[in-house]
């Protein structure tokens, strides 16, 4: 029987430094896979099978089961292929577009704990009722809702405020106030898809509740401000427009107008940059606002400067007073370049009762960034008690598209900081005992599962962007020690096991 190879004689024909081509793999440089399904491929029909069938069948087993194994086909059917897209306006995650999650995600978070906040989380599914009270009627035929079979009519969430705003009530007097919390959550909503508007989305949220000092907004802008700089965003790319909710109070109290069309008059002129002006007016008089009281609007609202805003309104108006706080605060801060005045964000959102927010792309390519505001009497729609509150809702998938813009979209290759390759079947096992030390010390490990000639293995360290190859031979093993190779430089060496780091 000839001998067993050893790492020493692999290696030693690549005394001379070795060059490796590293490739990064994007998902425009890789071409789709097609995997054809044979057409005779039988699987079980689930129409044949029924929950009594299944009772039955733990009954004439003895019970002893699975209480929802199916029984033994009766009958055999050819499979169609599925459809391999996702359900539209949602997103598969392959490994490429997981790593650039992973790391928009890392950063929100580090956002968030370079400001003080904790982390919390809700569930997926709601009461639909639960969005319905809080963003208004407009919102139902957004929603991706449905009776569960306990006859409750539920939601997957379409943002995360209102699920703050029930935890809030939740928690009670237990909690101190401020409480400064963050979530990175998953987010539903039936809608027009459009470029960075999907079906499905992850949102960033970051809430300061307890606060009614306009400190609290200078504060959660000043947080998005700091994560779009750890990104590469400037002010040149991204600005803020800012207003108040109490500017267009202060205006219908001039007319007599009801305040229950406050709501409706807000999410009309939220489409003031989606719609036709004459559309905007049309709906507005549809409410029941004299035609006055529309133009004298209109001219309100395509106010961009505070200070004229302030001759319009006077000088007392308590709008007026916040927002020249926020701007002064803007300057302590050190983001005074990145928000501008602006009276037509109101934002959609029924519970928002003070100054609202929107991030948006200075070229005007892309829909809204990110928005947010003030919404002191959230808590009194469920029946609590008002609590000062204010915070944001980012997506991700905006961002992502600013990004590619701006041609910022980070290269995150995949990177394994060991190959470790048994150079025989029989030292599969030992190699496991040396990846297993390594994984123990916290370095990461692709171990090579089966026999693989070496050229497949220098190719499999390329693709994963692997640190060093270790190679497991019997006459090294026999020592306590394994051969090493730095892919880098082509250094390679001997070294015991117990010494390996």
């Amino acid at each position: 029987m000839p001998p067993i190879a050893s790492s020493r004689h692999i290696l030693q024909p690549c005394l001379k430094p070795l060059f490796i081509s590293f490739t990064h793999f994007t998902k425009s440089s890789l071409s789709p896979r097609k995997f054809p399904i044979p057409r005779r491929f039988f699987v079980l029909n689930p129409r044949k099978f029924s929950c009594s069938a299944n009772a039955q069948s733990a009954v004439d087993n003895g019970g002893g089961g699975r209480s929802g194994a199916m029984s033994s086909p009766s009958v055999l059917e050819s499979v169609e292929k599925i459809d391999v897209n996702p359900p539209k306006g949602t997103r598969d995650f392959p490994p490429e577009d997981m790593r650039l999650r992973n790391w928009l995600f890392h950063h929100f978070k580090e956002v968030s704990r370079l400001y003080g906040f904790e982390e919390v989380d809700f569930p997926v599914l709601e009461s639909e009722a639960l969005y319905i009270r809080k963003a208004g009627e407009e919102i139902r035929d957004q929603l991706y809702c449905f009776e569960d079979r306990g006859n409750r009519r539920v939601a997957l969430r379409p943002e995360l405020t209102p699920s703050l705003a029930r935890l809030v009530m939740q928690k009670g007097k237990s909690v101190p106030l401020p409480l400064k919390w963050f979530a990175v959550g998953q987010c539903w909503r039936y809608e027009r898809m459009t470029r960075g508007r999907r079906r499905e989305h992850y949102q960033w949220n970051m809430d300061i509740i307890g606060v009614p000092e306009v400190t609290a907004e200078a504060e959660i802008i000043s947080s998005i401000v700091t994560f779009f700089k750890r990104i590469g965003i400037t002010s040149s790319d991204v600005g803020f427009k800012v207003s108040s909710r109490k500017v267009l109070q202060e205006l219908l109290r001039r007319y007599p107008i009801p305040e229950d069309l406050f709501s409706k008059v807000c999410i009309i002129i939220d489409k003031i940059e989606k719609i036709p002006i004459d559309d905007i007016k049309k709906e507005l008089k549809s409410t029941g606002i004299p035609e006055e009281a529309v133009e004298e609007l209109l001219e309100l609202l395509s106010i961009k400067s505070l200070t004229k805003l302030e001759e319009k309104l006077g000088g007392s108006v308590e709008a007026i007073s916040d927002l020249k706080q926020l701007f002064l605060l803007a300057e302590n801060f050190g983001y005074s370049d990145w928000i501008q005045f602006d009276a037509s964000v109101v934002r959609g959102l029924a519970y928002y009762t003070g100054i609202v927010f929107e991030g948006f792309d200075r070229e005007g390519k892309l829909r809204a960034i990110c928005g947010g505001g003030r919404y002191d009497k959230l808590l009194s729609t469920f029946g609590g008690d008002d609590v000062p509150a204010c915070g944001f809702g980012f997506g991700d998938a905006v961002i992502v598209e600013l990004l590619k813009e701006k041609g910022l979209l980070p290269e995150l290759s995949l990177q394994v900081e060991n190959i470790v390759c048994a150079l025989d079947r029989d030292l599969q096992g030992a190699a496991a005992t040396v990846a297993t030390v390594l994984r123990e010390k916290g370095q990461t490990v692709d171990l090579i599962l089966e026999s693989k000639p070496l050229k497949w293995v220098f190719k499999r360290a390329a693709r994963v962007n692997a640190q060093r190859l270790i190679l497991v031979g019997n006459t090294e093993w026999q020592k306590g020690m394994v051969g090493v190779k730095i892919l880098s430089s082509g250094e390679q060496f001997e070294i015991k096991l117990d010494e390996l780091e």
